[in-house]
């Protein structure tokens, strides 16, 4: 089996190398500054234990690759990108090659069925950085993440077994899980955060704020019928199987959505994380100020290309009781 990695930045390059260092067929979808960088010195990898450069397959585009009868996809960019390059996907692949969608949020899955045959979900716990264009971090010790899989909606099958198994072969801790949208949508909770780590610096007001957005989003998930995971299943299921360490003598510096305002992409995904509990909550008829506030603050200075965490946590909570 060959494994197309698209979108081959900080979750999609790291799985990309330790597949790769099992001896597994890999071709990376990147771009920019990152695909030059990956195809003219290889992939840089650094990992609490060591770095290293893995001579990776790398290409711009899906119609660069000639596809195979024996290929997967695993779809790792953010979820504002997934649109277009599920487009990009089906113009060179077809419809029917298999999908799995290892991102953040539940949206990805709608946007793939409308477009092809064997679409699947991916929870992904992994620690992942891409700031430097052709270099990825992972701060993640023992296990290198938790990849479980599923059938979308629900259900398993030989492909799910086989994909779960050659990740947990090189260091993931992956197993087919009928039910996974109950955890995504479980994290998804979890990382309504991540807007507010990229927007804000720490403080006092953390707890209060995210125990707002949480609070909002189980009333949503409720008006909706949604059944997700709880966190203590959650805990369960990462264990002790993760530990963070320092690379090269430096701890993870934030989370996907702070690692979009340093880069100054000019995008975030809180259209579907806060978004995804705002819109809900508009169907529904439940207020979510604090999600609302989240989602217009990160997209605001993502498309200002703002300083990261220059927005201080009393000016949230100013604008969350004004919403």
């Amino acid at each position: 089996m060959r494994y197309i990695i698209y979108g081959a930045g900080g979750v999609g390059g790291v799985i990309g190398a330790q597949l790769f260092q099992g001896d597994v067929e890999v071709v990376l979808i990147a771009r920019g500054d990152h695909l030059a960088a990956i195809q003219r010195n290889g992939l840089r990898y650094e990992t609490p234990e060591k770095p290293m450069t893995l001579p990776i397959a790398a290409v711009g585009h899906p119609n660069e690759i000639e596809f195979r009868p024996d290929d997967v996809v695993i779809l790792t960019m953010k979820t504002q990108h997934t649109e277009a390059a599920l487009d990009d996907l089906r113009a060179a692949a077809g419809d029917e090659i298999p999908i799995f969608c290892c991102q953040n949020g539940v949206a990805n899955e709608r946007m793939a069925q409308r477009r092809f045959q064997n679409v699947h979900a991916m929870m992904v716990y992994l620690p992942a950085m891409a700031l430097e264009p052709g270099v990825v971090q992972t701060h993640a010790s023992r296990k290198t993440g938790v990849l479980d899989a599923s059938i979308y909606p629900t259900g398993s099958n030989d492909l799910v077994a086989e994909v779960t198994g050659a990740l947990d072969k090189v260091n993931f801790s992956a197993v087919p899980n009928p039910t996974v949208m109950r955890f995504k949508y479980g994290k998804l909770i979890m990382n309504l955060g991540n807007a507010m780590a990229a927007v804000s610096p720490p403080g006092d007001e953390t707890k209060e704020i995210r125990g707002l957005m949480r609070r909002e989003a189980e009333a949503c998930f409720q008006a909706a019928g949604i059944d997700y995971a709880s966190p203590a299943e959650e805990k369960a299921r990462r264990g002790d199987l993760m530990k963070s360490a320092p690379v090269a003598g430096e701890d993870r510096g934030g989370g996907s959505s702070w690692q979009s305002l340093v880069r100054g992409t000019g995008n975030i995904e809180a259209d579907y994380l806060n978004g995804e509990i705002v819109m809900l909550g508009r169907q529904y008829g439940i207020p979510t100020p604090a999600n609302l506030t989240l989602q217009r603050l990160a997209n605001r200075l993502a498309a200002e290309r703002g300083a990261p965490q220059s927005i201080p946590l009393q000016e949230l909570l100013r604008q969350i009781d004004q919403t």
